[in-house]
């Protein structure tokens, strides 16, 4: 399974390219509002701030958007069907068991995460279990495997935390300024710091979509499907399952722009599917070019 692991050294990079990126944003943004405000602990604020946020990103981002998906896990005797097909899989790629767990959603769907392969997670919806066969859910969670041993899933989930956390950081400045800090500096060029100001953090929410566009590629997507098909040696059960997948329109409660990435398809549904902005945070390709991918496989 050499094709499987061909990717992990460049997501490791993309990983430490994520919590640099992150470093700089915020350690500028809180400089720059030291100048303004006259006020050294802001920068200092700053610093520690990105610190303990990269920390608990690296740490605990799989338990976060765990609980953002509302997923609860289960072992052998809650769902023995779906332990044994996760723990064949993992015995054929050679990887550690996965912690197994199900998002109560009616919604067909599934994303893997963790920070490696020792703590790794693949999460299924409830609508997947109860819709798809055997032989399509081994697809599905071949493909889950995969990110996990290209491990995807890392640079994934720390997007997730860090670009979030940068949204917030923006909205908290930005309502500074609504506020108006930082008028009684007028005379020392306290309103060029405002200018620039306004200007980064107009472009801050771009940025943030193009971080992820950088950590997470559509490709990543492909590879993980053709891996996930060398795993099971049957590509037309992936195949198969992304039709059913790609024909569910029904709505997830628990979907958001900054975790759409994670799931095997984009969780949004309806007019959310082509809406411009949405469209912005898309890292999935077509799944007509990946269902026709697959089966060209089989050929």
């Amino acid at each position: 399974m050499a094709t499987l692991y061909t990717y992990k050294g460049q997501n490791i990079r993309r990983t430490w390219f994520l919590f640099t990126a992150f470093f700089g944003v915020v350690i500028s943004i809180g400089w720059i509002f030291s100048q303004i405000y006259d006020n050294q602990s802001i920068l200092i604020f700053a610093v520690l701030f990105s610190t303990l946020t990269s920390f608990i990103s690296y740490w605990y981002s799989d338990k976060i958007v765990l609980r953002m998906a509302r997923a609860e896990e289960v072992d052998l005797k809650k769902n023995p069907e779906l332990y044994r097909i996760v723990e064949n899989l993992a015995i054929t790629a050679g990887l550690p068991m996965p912690r197994i767990y199900v998002v109560p959603e009616k919604a067909l769907n599934a994303f893997a995460t963790g920070r490696d392969p020792q703590h790794s997670v693949v999460a299924v919806t409830q609508g997947l279990l109860e819709t798809l066969s055997r032989a399509e859910l081994e697809g599905v969670l071949a493909h889950e495997m995969s990110h996990i041993g290209n491990r995807d899933m890392l640079v994934s989930t720390v997007a997730v935390i860090l670009v979030g956390f940068i949204s917030l950081i923006s909205d908290m400045f930005l309502r500074s300024l609504m506020w108006g800090g930082g008028r009684d500096r007028d005379e020392r060029g306290g309103s060029a710091y405002l200018f620039i100001i306004g200007l980064v953090l107009a472009i801050l929410a771009p940025i943030s979509a193009t971080l992820i566009q950088f950590a997470i590629s559509r490709k990543r997507e492909s590879l993980a499907d053709a891996s996930g098909a060398l795993l099971t040696r049957y590509p037309e059960g992936l195949a198969l399952a992304l039709e059913k997948i790609g024909k569910d329109v029904t709505p997830m409660r628990v979907a958001k722009n900054t975790t759409s990435h994670l799931w095997i398809d984009d969780p949004f549904t309806g007019q959310m599917r082509t809406a411009w902005w949405h469209r912005l945070f898309m890292t999935h390709p077509p799944i007509e070019e990946r269902i026709k991918a697959l089966r060209q496989m089989s050929v």
